[in-house]
C-alpha cells in the first residue's frame, strides 16, 4: 500500500510537470511567432514602392524622362495594392501607420503558428524536473517512516515521536517559506512547493497519529488540529501554486495509509477524511480546476468505500460514517463547480454515496439512525433537485435504492417500516409533486411521482401481505389506496400541459393500486371482477381523452384483467367448459369473472382507433365471449353457437371482421376433430380400404359442428389487403368441410358396415354421389351469379366428380378387376350410368374451360368410351360381378370389334366437327385395337376363320385410312385442336 501511494503521487508530479512544460512551449512560440512577424512588418514598411513610370520606361524607352534614382525591391510584386493598417507595432515602429500603395507591395510569405509537439525526453524529465518533486515526496514519507521507525523500534515515546512529527512539518513548510523569500538564490519555484507539501502532508499525519492512534489529545483538539492543516493547504495554494496544494492534500488522503490505520477510531477518520475532502474540493473550485473537484470527490467516495469495509458498526460508527457519506453525495457537490462535468459530478458522487450509504443501513442492522441518515441524504438530494433542474437524477436514483433497502430489510417491524415508507414517499414522491403543481416538472419528476408509490406498495405487500389473506391486509389496502392518490393527483396536475404519454403513465400507475388495493379486501376468485373499477375509470379517460397514450394503459389493463382470470384457481375448471368438457359447478361466479374480463375487452374494440389494434381488441372479445357461454350452454351446442354468432355478426355488424373471423375460427376447431374421421378414412380408401360408414363423424357431429362451420367460412369476407388468394382459400376450406359434412350424410343412406354390402352397394353409392356433386356443379354454373368465385366453384364440383370416379371407379374398385356389382341388366345397368356421368364431367369442364383445355377432356371423353364400352361388354358375358367369371375367346375378339368401331366412330365425329383432337383419339384407339389383333387375337385363330378376320381387318383398316386421308385434306374448324 505505501509504494502504490509513493507511485500514485510520482505519477501526479509528472503529470502536473508535463502540463506546466507545455503551457511553457506554447507561450515561447508565440512571442517568438509575434517577434519575427514584427521585424518583417517593420522591414515591409521601410521599403519604397516603385514609380509608376518605371514600368513605362522599360516599355518605351524613346519616350523616358529623367527620374529619380530609386531603389528597386528585389521582391516580385503580384498581389493587387492594398492598404495595410498596424495597430500595435513592436519596438522602433510607429504607433499607427497606414500606407497606401497603387503599384503591388512586396508581400512576404505569411509565418506559420505551430504549436511545438510533445517530444518525451528522458535526461530532461528525469534529470531536471522529477527529482525536485521526488525530494519533497520523498521527504514526506520519509517524515512518515520515521514516525512508524520510531513506534516499531520503541525508541521514543508516543509523545515524543508525535512532536517530532509535528517540528518536521513545521521546519519543512520553513524551508518552503525561505525558499520562496529567496528566490534570487533558489530560482527554481518547484522546490518551495514541493517543500511546502510534504510539510502539510506530514502535519496531516502528525495529528492524525495524535488523535487517532495514541489518543494523546482529545477529539476537539484533533478536529481543529486537521481544520488548521486543512486551512493551511488552501492558504499555501495560492501562497505556492497549485502543485503545493495538490502534493499536500494528495498527502492527506495518503497519511491515513502510510501510518497504518486499521484500528484507528472510525468516527475520527471519517471526520478527518471529510476535512480533506472538503479542502480538496473547495481549492478545485476556488482555482478553476475541474479535475480537482472530481479527484476529491473520487478519493473521499474511494475512502468511504473502504470504511464499510471495516466490520460491525455501532452507534458512533454509523453516524459517523453516514454523515461522511452525506457530506460528500450531497453537500460538497453542491458547492463545487466542475464546468462542463459539474452536472455530472453531481449525479456520480450521489449516486456513489446513495450506495454506500445503503450499505451502511444494512451494516448498521437497519437503526432508526441510518434509516435516519439515509432520509435525511434522500432530502438533501430531494432539496438540490428543487434548487437545481440538472441533478433530480439523483434523487430518483436515491429512491430505487431506497426501495431496494425496503425490501430487503429482514424482518422489520410494522410501525417502523410504514414509518420509512411514509418519509420516502413524502421526500421522493412528494417532493416531485409540489414541482409539479408549481410547473417546474421534468420528466424524470413524474416518472418518481408514477414509480415510487408504486414500489413502496409492492415492497410493503411482499414484506407483510399474503395471499391467503391476513389481519393486516386491510391496513395494506388502505396504505395501497393512499399511495395510489399521489399518481392521480399528479396525473390531475399535469392533465392539459404534458404529454399524453407521461398523463398516461401516471393514470397507469394510480389505477394499478387502485386494483391492487381492491385485491387485498376482495376473495382471490374475483380478481378479474375487481379489475372492473379500474377498468371503467380508463375507460372513461379514453371516452374524454382519446388519446392512444390513454388507450395503451387500458390495454395493459386488459391484460392484468386476462392474467388475473387465468392465475386464479378457477380459470382450470372453466377452461374445461370452454374445450367442451364438464367443469366446476360454481357457474355464477364464472360467468361473472369472464363477463368482466369480456366487457374490458369490447371496450377496448369501441374505443381503440388503431385498425391493427381493434381488430386484436374485437378478437379477444370475441374469443372472451364465447368462453362466457361456454360457462352457461351445453357442450353439445357450442360449436354450433360459435358459428350461429360469426354469422349474425356477419349480417348485423358486418364491419367488425376480426370478431367474424375469431368465431369462425373457433367453429372450425370444433370440426377439427369430425374432419379429422372424414380424411382418416378418405386416406384409408386410397389403400384399397372400403369406407365404411362407422369410420366416419356421427351425423350429431356433423349438424352441429362440420356444416355450421362451414357456414360461417362461407360467409365470412376477408380484408381487402389479405388479398384474393386468402379468400379463395378460406372458400376452399369451407366447401371442403361442406363436403365431408354432405358425404358423411349421405353415407348413411346405405350405412354400408360390411364387405358384402360394399360389393353390393359401393358402384350404386359412388356413382350416386359423383352425380350429385356433378349436379351441383351444374346448379353453380347455371344459376345468377352473384359471387365471383361462383364459376370457379362450379368447374371444381365437376373437376371433383370427375378425379372421384378416376380415383374409385375408373382405378381402385374398377368392376374389371374388383368386386363390383354393376347390376343384372344387359347395357342397362350401373356400369353406363357411371362412365356416362363421368363423361358428362368431363364434357361440362371442356365446355366451362378455353379451348387450350378442350384436347385433354376429348381424349378423355374417348377413354371413358372405350372403358365403358368393354365394362357393358364384360357385364354381358360375365353378369352382374363382372370379375366373377373368365374372359372368353369370343368376348376376347369383341373387344377388338367394339375398339374399331368406336375408332371409326370418333372419326367420323371429328371430321363432322372438324376438331382434330377426336381424329388423333380415334387413331390412337385404332392402333392400339390393331395391335391387340395382331399380337393377340390373331395367334389363336386358324384356318378359315384366322383368314376372314385378316381381311376384314384389311378392308377396314384400307377404308380407315382413306377416309382419314380425306379427312387430312379439309379444313378444321379450329386449327389449335
Amino acid at each position: 500500500m505505501t509504494w502504490l501511494m509513493i507511485f500514485g503521487l510520482a505519477g501526479i508530479v509528472a503529470y502536473l510537470w508535463n502540463r506546466l512544460d507545455r503551457a511553457e512551449r506554447r507561450l515561447e512560440a508565440i512571442d517568438d511567432l509575434q517577434e519575427r512577424t514584427l521585424i518583417q512588418l517593420r522591414d515591409l514598411l521601410t521599403s519604397s514602392p516603385p514609380a509608376e513610370n518605371e514600368t513605362r520606361q522599360e516599355a518605351a524607352p524613346d519616350e523616358q524622362e529623367p527620374q529619380p534614382t530609386v531603389p528597386k525591391i528585389a521582391a516580385k510584386r503580384e498581389a493587387p495594392p492594398a492598404v495595410l493598417k498596424v495597430g500595435r507595432p513592436g519596438k522602433g515602429a510607429p504607433a499607427d501607420v497606414a500606407t497606401e500603395q497603387k503599384a503591388d507591395p512586396p508581400q512576404p510569405a505569411r509565418p506559420r503558428f505551430e504549436l511545438p509537439k510533445f517530444a518525451f525526453d528522458f535526461e530532461d524529465i528525469f534529470g531536471r524536473k522529477l527529482p525536485i518533486w521526488g525530494g519533497g515526496v520523498a521527504l514526506a514519507v520519509a517524515g512518515v517512516f520515521l514516525v512508524r521507525f520510531a513506534i516499531e523500534a520503541g525508541l521514543l515515546t508516543p509523545t515524543v515521536r508525535v512532536a517530532m512529527a509535528f517540528l518536521f512539518g513545521i521546519l519543512l513548510l520553513g524551508g518552503a517559506e525561505l525558499a520562496r523569500q529567496f528566490n534570487e538564490k533558489v530560482p527554481d519555484e518547484r522546490v518551495a512547493q514541493a517543500l511546502a507539501g510534504a510539510g502539510l502532508a506530514t502535519l496531516y499525519a502528525g495529528f492524525y497519529l495524535a488523535g487517532t492512534q495514541y489518543g494523546l489529545i482529545g477529539k476537539v483538539v484533533a478536529f481543529l488540529g486537521l481544520a488548521g492543516v486543512t486551512a493551511s493547504a488552501i492558504g499555501l495554494s495560492f501562497r505556492f501554486g497549485l502543485p503545493s496544494a495538490v502534493l499536500g492534500l494528495v498527502g492527506g488522503f495518503a497519511a491515513p495509509a502510510l501510518v497504518g490505520s486499521d484500528g484507528g477510531n472510525i468516527p475520527l477518520l471519517a471526520l478527518y477524511l471529510g476535512l480533506v475532502t472538503a479542502g480538496l474540493t473547495f481549492t478545485g473550485d476556488r482555482q478553476k480546476r475541474q479535475w480537482m473537484s472530481i479527484a476529491a470527490l473520487v478519493g473521499g467516495l474511494g475512502w468511504g468505500a473502504l470504511l464499510l469495509l471495516t466490520g460491525d458498526f455501532g452507534t458512533n460508527e454509523v453516524f459517523a460514517v453516514g454523515l461522511y457519506l452525506l457530506v460528500l453525495g450531497a453537500v460538497l457537490p453542491a458547492l463545487a463547480s466542475a464546468g462542463r462535468f459539474t452536472r455530472y459530478l453531481r449525479l456520480g458522487a450521489a449516486a456513489l454515496a446513495s450506495m454506500q450509504l445503503a450499505v451502511l443501513v444494512d451494516a448498521g442492522g437497519y437503526s432508526e439512525l441510518a434509516w435516519g441518515l439515509y432520509l435525511l441524504m434522500a432530502a438533501a438530494l430531494a432539496y438540490l433537485g428543487w434548487r437545481n433542474d440538472k441533478v433530480r437524477e439523483a434523487s430518483a436514483f436515491a429512491a430505487a435504492i431506497g426501495v431496494f433497502l425496503l425490501m430487503q430489510w429482514p424482518d422489520p417491524s410494522a410501525s417502523f417500516f410504514a414509518l420509512v415508507a411514509a418519509s420516502l414517499a413524502v421526500i421522493l414522491a412528494g417532493a416531485p409533486l409540489a414541482l409539479a403543481y408549481l410547473q417546474r416538472e421534468r420528466l424524470l419528476d413524474l416518472a418518481q411521482i408514477g414509480a415510487v408509490p408504486l414500489a413502496l406498495a409492492m415492497v410493503a405487500y411482499s414484506q407483510f401481505g399474503s395471499f391467503d389473506g391476513n389481519s393486516v391486509e386491510g391496513l395494506l389496502a388502505l396504505a395501497t389506496a393512499v399511495l395510489a392518490s399521489l399518481p392521480l393527483v399528479g396525473a390531475w396536475l399535469i392533465a392539459d400541459r404534458v404529454r399524453p404519454t407521461s398523463f398516461a403513465a401516471l393514470c397507469a400507475s394510480g389505477l394499478a393500486m387502485v386494483f391492487t388495493a381492491m385485491l387485498m379486501v376482495t376473495p382471490p376468485w374475483s380478481a378479474p371482477v375487481a379489475a372492473l373499477p379500474s377498468l371503467a375509470a380508463a375507460a372513461w379517460l379514453c371516452h374524454t381523452r382519446g388519446a392512444n397514450a390513454l388507450v395503451n394503459v387500458f390495454w395493459g389493463g386488459g391484460a392484468v384483467a386476462a392474467l388475473a382470470l387465468i392465475a386464479t384457481p378457477d380459470f382450470f375448471d372453466e377452461f374445461e367448459r370452454v374445450v367442451g368438457m364438464s367443469g366446476g359447478s360454481e357457474t355464477v361466479r364464472a360467468l361473472m369473472r369472464w363477463l368482466a374480463v369480456t366487457a374490458s375487452f369490447a371496450a377496448l374494440a369501441w374505443l381503440e382507433q388503431r385498425i391493427e389494434f381493434k381488430r386484436a381488441a374485437e378478437a379477444l372479445a370475441a374469443a372472451l365471449f364465447y368462453g362466457t357461454l361456454a360457462q352457461v350452454l351445453p357442450a353439445d351446442v357450442l360449436a354450433g353457437m360459435a358459428a350461429l354468432l360469426a354469422i349474425a355478426l356477419v349480417y348485423v355488424m358486418p364491419a367488425r371482421i376480426a370478431a367474424q373471423s375469431t368465431l369462425a375460427a373457433i367453429a372450425f376447431l370444433w370440426a377439427l376433430e369430425p374432419l379429422g374421421m372424414w380424411l382418416g378414412a378418405g386416406l384409408s380408401s386410397l389403400a384399397s380400404d372400403p369406407v365404411f360408414v362407422i369410420d366416419l363423424p356421427e351425423p350429431f357431429e356433423v349438424l352441429t359442428r362440420l356444416l355450421p362451420a362451414a357456414f360461417a367460412l362461407a360467409l365470412l369476407r376477408v380484408p381487402d389487403s389479405a388479398g384474393r388468394h386468402a379468400q379463395l382459400a378460406l372458400r376452399a376450406i369451407a366447401i371442403t368441410l361442406a363436403l365431408a359434412g354432405l358425404h358423411t350424410l349421405f353415407k348413411q343412406l346405405f350405412a354400408i358396415e360390411t364387405l358384402s354390402a360394399f360389393v353390393d352397394y359401393g358402384m350404386i353409392e359412388r356413382t350416386i354421389w359423383q352425380a350429385l356433386i356433378l349436379g351441383a356443379a351444374w346448379i353453380a354454373m347455371k344459376a345468377p351469379h352473384k359471387f365471383e368465385t361462383q364459376r370457379t366453384l362450379g368447374a371444381a364440383l365437376a373437376a371433383a366428380a370427375l378425379v372421384h370416379f378416376a380415383l374409385y371407379t375408373g382405378i381402385i374398385h374398377n368392376p374389371l378387376w374388383d368386386r363390383q356389382s354393376v347390376g343384372p341388366a344387359p347395357i342397362a345397368n350401373l356400369a353406363l350410368l357411371a362412365y356416362a356421368i363421368a363423361a358428362a364431367a368431363a364434357l361440362s369442364l371442356r365446355a366451362w374451360l378455353t379451348a387450350r383445355w378442350h384436347p385433354l377432356f376429348d381424349g378423355l371423353v374417348v377413354l371413358l368410351t372405350s372403358l365403358g364400352a368393354l365394362t357393358l361388354l364384360r357385364q354381358i358375358f360375365a353378369g352382374a360381378i363382372p370379375v366373377d367369371a373368365p374372359l372368353g375367346p369370343t368376348e376376347d375378339l369383341l373387344r377388338s370389334v367394339i375398339g374399331i368401331a368406336l375408332a371409326i366412330g370418333f372419326l367420323i365425329l371429328g371430321a363432322h366437327r372438324k376438331e382434330r383432337s377426336w381424329r388423333v383419339g380415334s387413331l390412337v384407339l385404332m392402333l392400339i385395337a390393331v395391335a391387340k389383333v395382331f399380337i393377340f387375337d390373331a395367334a389363336g385363330l386358324e384356318g378359315l376363320i384366322r383368314i376372314a378376320s385378316f381381311m376384314a381387318l384389311g378392308f377396314s383398316l384400307i377404308g380407315i385410312g382413306w377416309i382419314y386421308s380425306r379427312q387430312l385434306r379439309l379444313p378444321d374448324a379450329d386449327p389449335e385442336r
